[in-house]
C-alpha cells in the first residue's frame, strides 16, 4: 500500500454500508493497519450519526439500494477506482471535508425552526385567548363580590316600595298547638267597625265538624289587634283558621262571610 490511504468518498461509503463484502473486508483490513484512515472514519462516522439524528428518519424505498449500487457499478473506472475489485487505496492527498454533511444538517435545524415557530404561534394565541377568558372572569367575579357586599353590608337599608295611592290590605297571623289547644293570632291593617260589632276568629277543624270561636277582638286606631291564648278545645286539628263580622256579643257560628281566611 506504500502509504497510500482511503479515499474520504470511500469511507463515507463504507460507513453508509455501501460497499460490497468484498470490498468492505479490504476497508477494514486497511483501516486495521493504518491509524489515519481509522480516525478519518470515527470522523465521517460521526458526522453521518449527527445527521441521523437530526434529519426524520424514513425507510429506504424498495430497490433503492440495488439502484445506487448499479450507479456505482456504471460510473467510469476513474471514478470506481477500476484498477482494483476492492476500494482503491489512494496516495496521500489533501482530504476535504464532506462539505454536504453541515448542509444536511443544516436543513434539518431550518425544517426544526419552522416547526417550533408554528407551535410556539399556537401556544401564543391560545395563552392570548385564555388571557381574556380570565380577564372576563374576574369582572364576572367582582361584580359578584361588589353586589354581596350591598346586599350584607350592616348599614344597608331594606325598603318594600309599594303604590302611593294604595289602601293597607289587611293581613293576619296564627300560630296554633293542637295538642295544648293553644293559640296566638295578630291582626293588622283591620278596617273599622260598625257600632255594636266585633271580628270573631274561627277554628276550622280537619274532621270536617262546624267552625270553633276562638274569640272576639278589636283593633285599636292602627287596625292592629290580637288574640293569646284564647280558650279552645284540645287536640283540634285545624285545617284553617277564619275571620267574620259578628254582632259585638259573638256568635256560635259563623252570621257573615269570612273576610279573611288561611290554610292551616
Amino acid at each position: 500500500m506504500d502509504g497510500g490511504h482511503i479515499a474520504q468518498e470511500d469511507l463515507a461509503l463504507f460507513a453508509m454500508h455501501g460497499c460490497s463484502e468484498e470490498e468492505s473486508e479490504a476497508v477494514r483490513s486497511h483501516v486495521r493497519e493504518c491509524a489515519a484512515c481509522r480516525a478519518e472514519l470515527e470522523r465521517v462516522s460521526g458526522d453521518l450519526a449527527v445527521v441521523a439524528m437530526s434529519v426524520e428518519q424514513h425507510p429506504l424505498p424498495e430497490g433503492a439500494r440495488q439502484r445506487f449500487m448499479e450507479k456505482i457499478a456504471a460510473a467510469p473506472a476513474a471514478v470506481r477506482g477500476a484498477q482494483a475489485p476492492v476500494i482503491s487505496i489512494r496516495k496521500e492527498q489533501t482530504r476535504r471535508p464532506l462539505v454536504w454533511v453541515p448542509w444536511l444538517a443544516a436543513a434539518a435545524m431550518a425544517l426544526l425552526a419552522v416547526s417550533l415557530g408554528v407551535r410556539i404561534n399556537s401556544l401564543n394565541q391560545e395563552l392570548k385567548n385564555q388571557s381574556h377568558e380570565l380577564a372576563d372572569l374576574m369582572v364576572e367575579n367582582s361584580h359578584a363580590q361588589e353586589v354581596l357586599e350591598v346586599l350584607t353590608a350592616p348599614k344597608a337599608q331594606h325598603v318594600v316600595l309599594t303604590a302611593g295611592k294604595a289602601a293597607p290590605v289587611p293581613s293576619a297571623r296564627a300560630v296554633y298547638l293542637a295538642e295544648r289547644g293553644g293559640l296566638i293570632f295578630q291582626a293588622s291593617n283591620m278596617g273599622p267597625l260598625p257600632e255594636h260589632k266585633a271580628y270573631e276568629l274561627w277554628v276550622i277543624p280537619a274532621n270536617g265538624k262546624a267552625p270553633i270561636p276562638a274569640g272576639l277582638f278589636w283593633p285599636d286606631a292602627t287596625g292592629s289587634a290580637s288574640l293569646v291564648l284564647p280558650q279552645l278545645p284540645v287536640g283540634v286539628e285545624a285545617k284553617a283558621f277564619g275571620v267574620t263580622v259578628e254582632n259585638a256579643e259573638g256568635s256560635p257560628r259563623p252570621t257573615s262571610k269570612i273576610i279573611l281566611a288561611g290554610g292551616a
